[in-house]
């Protein structure tokens, strides 16, 4: 049996889990996965870490900021 192998967006969770392995995004942010519901209306969500502590924020999901990348996982 075949598996796809991809990177996929963290989850909010998934990205809270990375922040206690260190410190990320500190100066930048990143977009994570964001629920379809919100997505069907435009939105999308996205994460950084400031004040030692790990914020969610959202906004629209055809906004472009230069200091926001993409977290992501590799599933083999």
């Amino acid at each position: 049996m075949a598996t796809a192998m991809g990177a996929v967006l963290l989850t909010v969770r998934e990205y809270q889990r990375l922040q206690e392995l260190g410190e990320f995004d500190t100066t930048t942010s990143s977009w994570v996965q964001t629920p379809a519901t919100i997505r069907k209306l435009g939105g999308a969500l996205f994460c950084d870490r400031r004040y030692d502590t790990v914020f969610v924020y959202h906004n629209g999901a055809d906004s472009y900021y230069s200091a926001r990348g993409f977290r992501c996982s590799l599933r083999v």
